[in-house]
Formats: structure tokens, sequence, C-alpha cells
């Protein structure tokens, strides 16, 4: 459930936070009060796209924030995906925007817009004022087909992925496979080559490490001589005082005086140990000096090796692994090429497995959906009787056709309705208007709220094209809805606003040569006051308070049913 929203220099609004409840939330405004910048704020701090030029003039930048409780298994499942571990089942998503960068929060932690909009997917569905347009799309009916079938069929459309995935590759195969002798016969002379050039050179997996680390050391010898001459002499040279020339007198004077007093054999011991790690320094530096020396030949040696395994490199892949992988595929397609009847009587047999499978699950995927369908026909005509459509019937035609055989099946779905009695079904966008798409819309999305997960729902008018009593069955459904969901909605229609469990008005204000927009909860009779003014009343006379007050008490007695 959204508890909270807090909004912070967006658009017209300076700085407001709204604390929202169970039920029906209804927000009232007259027009370009600001309405739909309160929803379009909440799909902000969810990932929707940022443009700086949302932030409110003369401020560097805008915030938003959403405080959320958990109240599912799948959306506390969803947090624990991302990565997410609410304290007290609380989600508090934060969204900054300024002119240089957009940056989005999640209880502290920084989460990208792609993130957001998976965690917004289990936490919040809205509905925006065009959004029934898109339901005339075929694609679109069947993803809410699809939606309605819930896990069963989601796990056979995973496994259908997979094995579409196996057949494209193959018939992909296939498709290539086709080539004349003359070219199979120069593909095989060219394997040939390439697979004796990497045999020839017979390399070997960190032998190119080995070696230029080697050829590291012969190129840059002359210089490593140079240093560890000097290091040696430093320390055990004949000529002048060295380090173990030095180290020598100290023991020696240590010795002289360390019957005196047994604190100095302690001294004494270590000038020892350090005299004795001179010399072995010394010997190992003499050691390693001898063995720079090298013949040009070895030297040579190791630079042809290089050459050899860098071009193998060059032409194969960038290490000595992709160079002996490379191999082992050429010589895999060569073999092919060898027994090229063999190999694509293989394949064929292999592409007909595979689409026999796929065909397998595109069957179940078919045979969930029409089962499902059915079911959905028949909640979707009682959605829409209780949305003032009293001779429709609702009809979802399925057609499968196995040559469209992919991922998501091969059914074709269209929904089709007819609207008065006995006129033919017809397909959804060729015979509904405006306002009956939008109660069709909310049929479905009523229909849908009693399977998903998603408590909160938004609705930004949603009472577009209608009126009258059409308008009371909407807002009685609305309210139906809210004994089980979060509702928050904007509306016009003084019919759905009396429904209100909770009621807040958008208002625009001028203050200080500045326009802003402010949203209040409005008391029981603030609300009757707004009821007058929706229902049409400039003046709020006895006789419109009475009216909104008469609409109020006859939306109690409605939600009492």
């Amino acid at each position: 459930m959204l508890n909270s929203l807090h909004v912070k220099n967006l658009a017209l609004i300076e700085e407001t936070e709204v604390h929202f409840n169970k039920g029906l939330n209804i927000l009232t405004g007259e027009t370009g009060a600001g309405k739909s910048v309160i929803i379009g704020s909440i799909n902000l701090a969810l990932g929707a796209k940022a443009d700086k030029d949302m932030i409110r003039t003369g401020k560097e930048s805008a915030l938003i924030e959403l405080v959320f409780t958990l109240d599912d298994t799948a959306q506390r499942e969803r947090c624990l995906a991302l990565g997410l571990e609410p304290e007290d089942d609380t989600l508090v998503i934060s969204r900054k925007i300024s002119s240089g960068k957009s940056m989005c929060r999640v209880n502290g932690e920084t989460m990208t817009a792609k993130q957001l909009k998976e965690l917004a997917e289990v936490l919040i569905d809205v509905y925006g004022q065009h959004e029934h347009q898109s339901l005339t799309a075929k694609k679109k009916q069947l993803e809410i087909l699809d939606d309605f079938c819930g896990e069963s069929l989601c796990r056979i459309k995973e496994k259908a992925a997979g094995e579409y995935k196996r057949y494209t590759e193959l018939a992909k195969e296939w498709d290539g496979s086709d080539r004349d002798r003359t070219t199979r016969e120069k593909e095989c002379d060219l394997l040939t080559f390439e697979c004796r050039e990497i045999e020839e050179a017979r390399p070997e997996i960190g032998e190119d490490e080995t070696l230029e680390a080697e050829y590291r050391r012969m190129v840059h010898s002359r210089k490593i001589l140079e240093g560890v001459t000097m290091a040696r002499r430093l320390l055990g040279s004949t000529d002048g005082e060295s380090i173990s020339d030095l180290t020598g007198r100290a023991l020696r004077e240590m010795k002289s005086v360390e019957g005196y007093d047994d604190a100095l054999a302690d001294f004494t011991g270590q000038l020892a140990e350090i005299e004795g790690l001179v010399a072995d320094l010394s010997r190992e530096l003499a050691d390693y000096e001898e063995s720079l020396e090298f013949e040009p030949e070895v030297f040579d040696r190791t630079e042809r090796r290089l050459d050899v395994l860098n071009h193998l490199k060059s032409k194969y892949g960038g290490t000595i692994e992709a160079v002996l992988a490379g191999k082992q595929s050429r010589e895999e397609r060569l073999d092919q090429l060898m027994h090229y009847d063999t190999y694509l009587e293989t394949l064929r047999l292999n592409l007909e497995k595979a689409e026999k499978k796929l065909h397998a699950s595109c069957e179940k995927i078919s045979a969930i959906r029409k089962k499902q369908a059915r079911a959905l026909e028949e909640k979707m005509i009682q959605a829409l009787h209780d949305l003032n459509f009293m001779e429709v019937n609702f009809q979802i035609r399925i057609e499968s056709d196995p040559g469209k055989a992919g991922a998501r099946g091969w059914d074709e779905v269209e929904f089709m309705i007819s609207t008065n009695p006995g006129e033919p079904v017809k397909p959804l966008g060729s015979i509904a208007s405006g306002g009956e798409l939008s109660r069709i819309m909310l049929g479905l999305k009523t229909v849908m709220a009693e399977k998903d997960a998603i408590d909160t729902l938004i609705f930004d008018e949603i009472d577009a094209g209608i009126s009258g009593r059409t308008a009371w069955q909407v807002s009685r459904k609305l309210a139906l809805l809210g004994r089980d969901h979060q509702i928050i909605c904007i509306t016009h229609l003084p019919q759905i606003a009396a429904m209100a469990d909770q009621h807040f008005k958008i208002e625009k204000k001028q203050t200080d040569h500045q326009t802003r927009t402010d949203i209040a909860i409005l008391e029981e009779t603030e609300s009757i006051e707004e009821l007058a003014r929706l229902l049409g009343s400039d003046l709020l006379t006895d006789a419109a308070i009475s009216n909104a007050k008469e609409m109020k008490e006859l939306a109690r007695d409605t939600k009492q049913y």
C-alpha cells in the first residue's frame, strides 16, 4: 500500500505531502490545477523518464518520495531479488531530478530506473488517461489474457522460449547448410590449412606468458645487469666500504663490549643475523648475475616463437585458449563436411525434434489460453453488467496457426464485443467508444485485481466519456474494488467523488507573483462543498449543498451493500 507521497519543486508544486489510506482515495480539482502532476510524480519516482524541464522554475532540483508498506509475499520476494531487505515491511523510494542527472534510491540503496520499474510491477498499477486506447491492440489483448492465465502459463511460456531459441538456431544452421560440392571443397581446404597451421605450431596454454617474461628479461638484460652488479658491489664490494664491511665492523665492535653488559648480547645476535643475510643476498645476486648470460641464438629462438604464437592469437583469438578452441571447432566442422550427408541427416532430425517440442509447448499454451478465456469471458460479462452494459456479449477469439509458432505460442487473440441486443460480436476497436473502452478497461482491472498481488491501483480520469447512471455504476465498481485494494482516483464526476473514503482537493494558488499547486485532505463539510462545485454550481447555494449532501448519502448507502 502507498502510505505517503512527498513532492518538492516539481512543475507547479513547491512542496507537498499526501498521506493515503486503504479504500477509495479521490482527487478532484479544477481543470489545470495540477491533478495529473500528482500521478506523474508517482510515475517519476517509479522510474519514468525524467526531464529537467519538470523542475520548478528557479530551483536546481526536484525530489519525489514514496513510502510503501509491503502487504504481499510476492512484493517481499521481488525486493529480496533486487537485494533489498525492508525493515518492518516499509519501502522508501526517492528520486532526485536535477539538470545534470537523476538519482533513484530505495531504502537508501541506489537503484537504476530499470530496477525501479521491475519493483513497481508488484507495488502499483497506474491506469493513465489514454491507456484504454491500447486495449484495442491484439498484442495488448494477448498480454491481458496471459496475465489472467497466471503462473501455470508463465512456466510453459518460459519452456517454449527456450525451445524456440533452440529451434531458430537449428533452422538458421539448416538454411546455411545448402552448399554445392565446390563450395564445400573450398571450405574443407581452408579448414584443413588452418587446423594444420595450429597443429604444427603446437601452442600450449601459458606458454606465451612464460616466453614474454623471458623475452622481456633478455631485452632489458643490460640494464638489469647494471643494477644487479651495482647492488652486489654495494653489499659486498672489496673496493671501499660496503654494507658487508660496515656490518662486519659493527659486529666486531659489539663483540668487544658485550661482556660488560648482558643486554648487549641481543644486539650482537641481531648484527650477526644481518651480516649473514647480507652475505647470502650477495651470493644470490652473484648467481643471478651469472644467469643473465645467454646466447644470441636463445634470444632469436624466443623471439621467433613469440612471433608464431602472436600470429595465431591475432588470427584465431586473443588467447592460446581461444586458439585451441578454434582448432577444435574447425575440426568438428571439417568432420561435418567430410561426412556431409550424415551431418545433414542428423541436423534434419534435430530440427524436426526441436520443432515437435516447440509445437507441443504451443499446444499446451493454446489449451490453457482457451480454457482460461472462457473463465475470463464469464467474469468480464458480469463486470460489464455491473458497469451498466445491460445487454453485452463479450467473447475472446483465439486463432492458432502452427506456422507462427514462437516463444509466446502460436495464438492470435482478439477481444470481441456486442453492446446491443441482436448485434453480432465485432472486434473491440471497431465498435467501442472512448467511454465504453474506459469502462471495459475498468472491468478488466477489476477482474485482474482478484488474481494479481498488486495492492494499489491508480486511475487517472477513468470517467472519460461517461455520465449519469453509468457514472454511478462506475463509482460503485470503484467502491467495491476499494474494499480489497487501495484505489487512488482522479475524477471530474461528482458521482465518483461522492464514493470517496478519503477526499483530496488539488488547487492552484498564486502567491508572491508565483503559481503553485497544493493538495489538501477535505473534511466532511469541505467534501460536500467540493461535490457541489463538481455538480456545476458556481455559487454554494443551499440547493447545491443539499444536492451534494443527498449524493453523499446515496453513495454511503450504496457502499453498505
